[in-house]
């Protein structure tokens, strides 16, 4: 119950300032044949004074319950001031009663040009598009901060969505991709719109059931944990059977298929024959790893 009273107080109860996230930023430019330049050093502790230093809600929250996230940033190629980079974001949560932090959000972001010239201000505004390094930096934030609330509260990180979703609206009009229908199905644009459509309302109970009802008994009770974790899984072939194969679905598994493959190869017994082929239904790419998993 530690971060849902949290989450729930913090519109009324004040805490030590700080602001909501814990990030690492890594930049690798070896691609580039220069990746020594001072640019590029510039690039990564700005980026990492912006992500850590913007203060992204109205809420004050205690240094501790900063989110741990990372965000690894591959260049690829720099001419003058216009980079082309892959983006990948991680974030995870902490475990109720332990020191293990699950892992909750997990993606590459493929469409990531930007322009920048060292020492520029990056600035953060919700209502105008300042720059595509900020508005990508700033949508994936909206979607860690509300991926995070929902494994704490059902359904609590609309706020954070809705965040995201204008960001895209207000960037899709500047030429750079990721952003629009046609940028292909593994885009922005397909993240926020299956997050928030209600033909894959059950991603979203997933994340809560998953955590809260599953892995927060992880040091309590071992198989209650687990029956409450292969029971929420199962409701991702309720969503699978209405939209087989969807983005979000690979975007789940990508995040959680190391996680649940150890979390069912050890301790406790728990029948989940039903659960091993469902998951190999749900997530072929990833039977390798289904099959290890002991019972």
């Amino acid at each position: 119950m530690f971060r849902l009273t949290l989450i729930l107080s913090l519109f009324v109860t004040t805490f030590a300032f700080s602001q909501e996230l814990a990030c690492t930023v890594t930049i690798d430019a070896r691609q580039t044949g220069n990746e020594n330049l001072q640019i590029f050093k510039s690039l990564q502790t700005q980026l990492t004074d912006f992500i850590n230093n913007t203060k992204w809600t109205n809420r004050n929250i205690k240094n501790n319950e900063r989110i741990d996230c990372s965000m690894f940033i591959n260049i690829s190629s720099y001419d003058n001031d216009f980079f082309q980079a892959t983006l990948q974001i991680q974030s995870s949560r902490p475990i109720y009663n332990s020191s293990y932090n699950s892992p909750v959000y997990n993606f590459n972001d493929k469409n990531f040009t930007f322009r920048y010239q060292e020492f520029q201000n990056l600035i953060f505004n919700q209502d105008v598009f300042e720059s595509n390094l900020v508005s990508v930096i700033a949508f994936h934030i909206y979607m860690i901060m509300g991926i995070d609330a929902d494994t704490f509260d059902l359904n609590s990180g609309d706020f954070f969505y809705n965040q995201a979703r204008k960001i895209l609206d207000f960037s899709q009009q500047n030429g750079f991709k990721g952003w629009a229908p046609n940028d292909g199905l593994q885009s922005r644009y397909y993240l926020i719109d299956n997050v928030l459509s209600p033909t894959y309302k059950e991603y979203r109970t997933v994340l809560f059931n998953y955590h809260f009802k599953g892995l927060d008994f992880m040091t309590t009770d071992l198989k209650q944990s687990k029956s409450g974790v292969s029971k929420s899984l199962m409701l991702l072939d309720q969503m699978n059977k209405r939209r087989p194969n969807s983005f979000i679905l690979r975007v789940f598994f990508d995040t959680k298929s190391n996680e649940i493959q150890d979390i069912f190869s050890g301790g406790p017994s728990i029948p989940i024959t039903n659960l091993i082929s469902t998951l190999s239904k749900l997530a072929p790419n990833h039977s390798d790893k289904w099959r290890k998993i002991s019972f």
